[in-house]
């Protein structure tokens, strides 16, 4: 008969490709994992797995077999989240935030949490939405924090506050004294995350430019990074709301406002349809809204 395990294992070895990591990701030895997946496929009556030297790759019935144990994995966490966690916000709660959220909002909420919820234990990931989300489907993340919209047949959100953009620029440029439309904002000085960052697509839908014609070659992995270059006289940038405080902080730097109707990005929350915690991620959301002052 089938087990979680075999498909904890076999879901691991999809994922890395490789028996060898595959076996370190779920803390077993390799013949371990290797003998457990060849079980499951005695058990389904089909190959998996195409076995090759140094790599792993899966077959049509693999893939598929892949996909369905990750939707039961899932619905297994969710089975044992609906048993433990009959208090709101205690436990493990297992959060995903993006980078241009994290550093900004985290020292206000982290502390409320700690108060408010004291038997709540917050396990923090950090990285692009795109993974975020691959790991929230997964079942490794419980709910996610991070810029809407987000589009996924098994993922429910909930917008929680805008977080406006500002123009950030030199301090000894010119400004207009008006508040700033989206022509004023020059895209050949536009100073961007790398790709994968949402926010570097937010700016350049704001400022209706391609990809190519941003200045992609300042591109970088952290919003500090970009102020630095800012502050430095290399550009500009679209700086949200709730990074101002902590990142527009150097006199080298000015911030000016767009005329309404604003430029921003909508921040919520994230989790799977099938998640029996809807009233933790309703909690949680109002603690963030507070820790934003929305």
């Amino acid at each position: 008969m089938l087990s979680l395990r075999q498909l904890r294992y076999f879901a691991s070895l999809a994922r890395h490709r490789h028996f060898g990591h595959a076996a370190d990701d779920c803390a077993v030895t390799q013949p371990a994992l290797s003998m457990q997946i060849r079980e499951l496929e005695r058990e389904i009556g089909a190959e998996l797995v195409e076995r090759r030297p140094g790599e792993v790759a899966l077959t049509a019935t693999g893939i598929e077999v892949a996909a369905r144990a990750e939707h039961i994995l899932a619905a297994a966490r969710d089975l044992v989240d609906f048993a433990r966690h009959r208090e709101i916000l205690s436990g493990v709660l297992k959060l995903g935030i993006i980078p241009t959220i994290a550093p900004y909002l985290l020292p206000r909420l982290l502390p409320h949490l700690q108060h408010a919820y004291p038997s709540l234990r917050l396990d923090m990931r950090e990285t692009q939405t795109a993974v975020l989300i691959g790991e929230l489907i997964a079942g490794e993340l419980d709910c996610v924090l991070l810029a809407l919209p987000i589009k996924h047949a098994d993922v429910e959100t909930a917008a929680l506050f805008r977080d406006r953009f500002l123009l950030a620029a030199p301090a000894h440029e010119p400004m207009p004294r008006r508040a700033l439309k989206a022509e004023d904002v020059n895209e050949h000085r536009l100073i961007l995350l790398e790709e994968g960052h949402c926010l570097r697509d937010q700016a350049l839908a704001f400022c209706a430019t391609r990809r190519g014609d941003s200045a992609a070659a300042l591109g970088s992995t952290s919003l500090a990074t970009v102020m630095q270059m800012v502050a430095n006289g290399y550009g500009i940038t679209l700086l949200p709301e709730i990074a101002a405080d902590l990142e527009a902080r150097d006199e080298r730097v000015t911030l000016k406002r767009f005329r309404a109707p604003e430029p921003g990005r909508t921040i919520g929350l994230a989790w799977r349809k099938t998640s029996p915690r809807r009233r933790d991620f309703a909690a949680l959301g109002e603690a963030v809204k507070q820790a934003a002052g929305k």
